[in-house]
Parts: structure tokens; C-alpha cells; sequence
């Protein structure tokens, strides 16, 4: 353990060393940034005519699907947020404001490349000639309706710098970009629920699961190495180890889907999350198939952790939709776990659990690795005394932490201070109003670095964009 913890310090030494550098040398100019104005680097411009990627504007890889025309009288216009960012020059020939309205994730990508824009020619800004069109100037299908497309020229309006000015598009993080007139460039993005669910199917902080016992545990309370109820593919019940979290958020809002029981449960899970699901009543757990939240009907039928320790089928009364802060997708060793007594996948966003689950077995693999090597920390940390545990508990969650940032990107808060009844908790699902946050979603501690999307995950769902069938993901 002396040599491991070495090995840490040198990399946190290291770590800390680039960051001194870097800073040394960051450029200055519009944005942020200290010391001299960087040289403007040498870019390849698009030609005319191209896109990127190379897809089609509506493939899952690009923008994805148009989802319908956005009207001022429509709810979605609550979606569109107005960019009123003095480093860009909006045409607004309508003089509606039209063109400054757009979805949240074009207006991050606008205001990285109005920077970019300025830094790479002093005292030239970007200009919007069209954004969100509420006139119908534009094809059915085209995002400009959405507030998700731009068409993009420079304040100069030099047909010569639209080449370098789509090479910028693409690396403010457009995800679509094309040369396609020598008059303008156009970019589109993804929308935004689609870019969240992006991050993965979850399940909310106040949801609780089951440990050794019958012990029950909040998921913002559950760490790595906790054993968790669960099903293996033979239908057995076991405890299941809880390997790392592959999306974890304390300050995320999001809209869940509530599953309600005719046997009282309540499992509120984000509609791309996979739950087993049945169209009728079936008794064996191999006739219930993974399907996404979004799928499931009153009517419906899931599998139930029983009062008699059995897994039994359980119809589905009413499914509703609550917003709640905090979301949690615990992978566990065998992918399934019973959250709030109710059997569900680890895995969203594709409708495959065998898939996902042969996907996730080098990661697994990985991990157990690890854990041969360096120890399971959980079971050093029981080795110390209860009169040094206080005094070394910041230490030892810190040398957790530091073994697994490797695996897992970012560290986990072991010591959220909760306040949840779970009893409570459970039976006050149906009591909630339609406005209101889950009781698990307020806490009064909550670590300020809320954690994000495991690396493996975000890595499975780029690949598969290219190499699945469209139709398995969630639309």
C-alpha cells in the first residue's frame, strides 16, 4: 500500500505540475485567459459544399430527428432561451428577435465559437443571419424551426473565411456543421433532452434498495463495494456488488417517470432506463423482457421484491411524471438490482440488456482486477479503530478516492449527510403534486463537484451511434 500511495502522490504532483504550466502560458484576447495574445493556429478550411460529420443531419450521430415546429403559443417555446451575447451580430431582419432565440445547447456552442471567432481574427465577430424561423422560410424537417440551427456568416461577411469559419463551428462543439453556400454556414445541434439523455438512464437519490439484512440504503447514501439486491439470469435472488456509478449527479434536475403498483410500489426512473416489463401476466421472470420506461403502460406488469423473499409479478396501475434533483445509475455485477423493490436494469439509453451487459464485461473485468490488486478499500477502512476513524476519515475516503479516479474519472461522496425516511419516503409517492420535487431530492448537505458520466459509458454510446441499429436506441 506505501508503493501505491506513492505512485498516487507522484501523479497528484504531476498533475499538479501541468496545471502551473499551463497556466504560465495561457493566451489572453476575447474570453477567458492571462499573458500575451496566442498566434491564430493554422486550420484546414471546409470546402464548400461539405459537411461534418459525415452523415446526415438528422442521423443519431449528427443532430438527430427533427421533433416538431416550435411555436410561440406552443409549451416547448419555454424550451428556447434568448442569446443576447454582445460579441454576436444577429441580422433579426423580422425585428422579432427570432434569430436570438434558440435551445440552450446552440447557444453554448454560439457563444465558444463567437470567441473562437474573435481570437482568431482580431476585430471580426460573428454573425447570425438565421437561427430559430417562425415564418415556415425552411423544409418540414429542418431544425431552424426548433431553435436547434444556425446559418452563420463573419461580420465582414468575406466569403474566404466560411471555410475557417465551419473548422471553428466544429470545434465549438456543433454537431453538425456544413459548407453549404458560399453565402453562410450551417450548424445544427442535438436537442437537449436528447443530449441529457446522452448521460444515461438514472434513478433518483431518494430512491432506496435493499443490502444484507433487508437492510435499506438511499442510492445517494450507496457506495462502491455495497452489495445490493438483485436478480441473476437464472432467476436466483443474490447480492450483487455495487462495481461504480455509471452517472452520478447531485444537482441535476430531471424528469422521472412513476411506475405505481397495484401492490403498493413505486419505482421512479428517467424514461430511457431499462425495466422489465410484461405485457401481461406471466409468472417466470425469463418472460419478462428489458424495455424502456417509456414503454411501459398501465396495464403492465413488473417483478417485485415479496414480503416471502420471492420475486412475483406486480401490475402496473398509473405511471405519472415527477422532477427531482439528483440522479444515480448504480452498476452493479450481475446489471440488474431491485430499486424500491422493483426489478430494473443498470443500463439505459440502448434496448438490450443482454448487450449492454456483454458491453460493460471488460469494464467489469477491470475492475475486479483493481480490486485484486490494490485491495477492496471498504475492508481496509473496517481494519481502522473507532477512536481513529474520526480523525483519519478524510484521509482514507481521499486514498479511496485516489485508487479509483483512474476507473472512475471522478470521485465519490461516501458521507452525504441525509435526512430520508425511506418508509416515508415510499409512501409518500402518491401524496406528491405534479410541481413537486421528490422528498429524496432536497439534502441538507450536498457535495458542491456533482459527479457526472462514467467514461466507459460515454464511450459504449459513441460507438454504438456508429455500428447499431438506430431503432434500439431511445428516440
Amino acid at each position: 500500500m506505501k508503493v501505491s500511495f506513492w505512485w498516487v502522490s507522484l501523479a497528484r504532483l504531476s498533475v499538479f505540475a501541468i496545471f502551473i504550466w499551463s497556466s504560465l502560458v495561457e493566451g489572453c484576447g476575447p474570453g477567458p485567459g492571462n499573458g500575451i495574445r496566442p498566434r491564430p493556429r493554422k486550420l484546414s478550411p471546409m470546402p464548400l459544399k461539405t459537411f461534418f460529420p459525415k452523415l446526415s443531419e438528422n442521423n443519431l450521430g449528427a443532430s438527430g430527428r427533427a421533433e416538431g415546429k416550435i411555436t410561440r403559443n406552443s409549451e416547448r417555446f419555454n424550451e428556447l432561451v434568448c442569446n443576447y451575447n454582445p460579441d454576436i451580430i444577429f441580422k433579426d431582419e423580422e425585428k422579432t428577435l427570432a434569430d436570438r432565440f434558440m435551445t440552450k445547447r446552440c447557444k453554448d456552442c454560439l457563444n465558444k465559437l463567437a470567441i473562437a471567432v474573435m481570437n482568431h481574427w482580431p476585430g471580426i465577430k460573428l454573425r447570425v443571419t438565421e437561427a430559430w424561423d417562425e415564418d415556415g422560410h425552411h423544409p418540414l424537417d429542418s431544425l431552424h424551426y426548433e431553435g436547434r440551427a444556425v446559418d452563420i456568416t463573419t461580420s465582414d461577411r468575406m466569403p474566404d473565411k466560411y471555410g475557417i469559419l465551419a473548422q471553428l463551428a466544429v470545434e465549438a462543439g456543433f454537431d453538425f456543421v456544413h459548407y453549404e453556400s458560399k453565402y453562410h454556414v450551417h450548424c445544427s445541434v442535438k436537442a437537449d433532452h436528447s443530449v441529457a439523455s446522452e448521460k444515461g438512464g438514472c434513478f433518483p437519490g431518494g430512491a432506496w434498495v435493499t443490502l444484507a439484512g433487508g437492510e435499506q440504503k438511499t442510492l445517494a447514501n450507496l457506495e462502491p463495494g455495497d452489495s445490493v439486491l438483485a436478480l441473476t439470469g437464472s432467476g436466483h435472488l443474490v447480492l450483487s456488488r455495487v462495481l461504480l456509478f455509471l452517472h452520478q449527479d447531485h444537482q441535476s434536475r430531471s424528469t422521472f417517470l412513476v411506475l405505481s403498483t397495484q401492490d403498493g410500489h413505486h419505482i421512479a426512473l428517467t424514461p430511457h432506463h431499462l425495466v422489465f416489463l410484461a405485457p401481461h401476466y406471466k409468472t417466470h421472470h425469463s418472460e419478462y423482457q428489458a424495455l424502456f420506461a417509456s414503454s411501459a403502460k398501465p396495464g403492465h406488469y413488473v417483478l417485485i421484491h415479496g414480503a416471502d423473499n420471492h420475486v412475483q409479478p406486480s401490475r402496473i396501475e398509473s405511471i405519472s411524471q415527477k422532477e427531482g434533483t439528483g440522479v444515480y445509475a448504480p452498476l452493479t455485477e450481475h446489471g440488474t438490482l431491485f430499486v424500491d423493490g422493483v426489478l430494473a436494469s443498470s443500463y439505459a439509453l440502448i434496448e438490450d440488456h443482454r448487450l449492454s451487459h456483454w458491453a460493460f464485461a471488460p469494464l467489469r473485468l477491470l475492475l475486479s482486477f483493481t480490486r485484486l490488486v490494490y485491495g477492496d478499500p471498504r475492508a481496509q477502512g473496517a481494519q481502522v479503530t473507532e477512536a481513529e476513524r474520526g480523525h483519519t476519515k478524510t484521509l482514507s475516503n481521499t486514498h479511496q478516492n485516489s485508487l479509483r479516479c483512474w476507473i472512475n474519472q471522478k470521485t465519490y461522496s461516501p458521507d452525504l449527510d441525509m435526512n430520508i425516511n425511506t418508509s416515508q419516503n415510499q409512501g409518500n409517492w402518491t401524496a406528491v403534486s405534479p410541481n413537486r420535487e421528490f422528498d429524496g431530492g432536497h439534502y441538507h448537505s450536498v457535495q458542491e463537484n456533482a459527479l457526472k458520466v462514467h467514461w466507459y459509458a460515454r464511450l459504449l454510446h459513441w460507438l454504438g451511434k456508429f455500428l447499431l441499429d438506430p431503432k434500439i436506441f431511445h428516440p
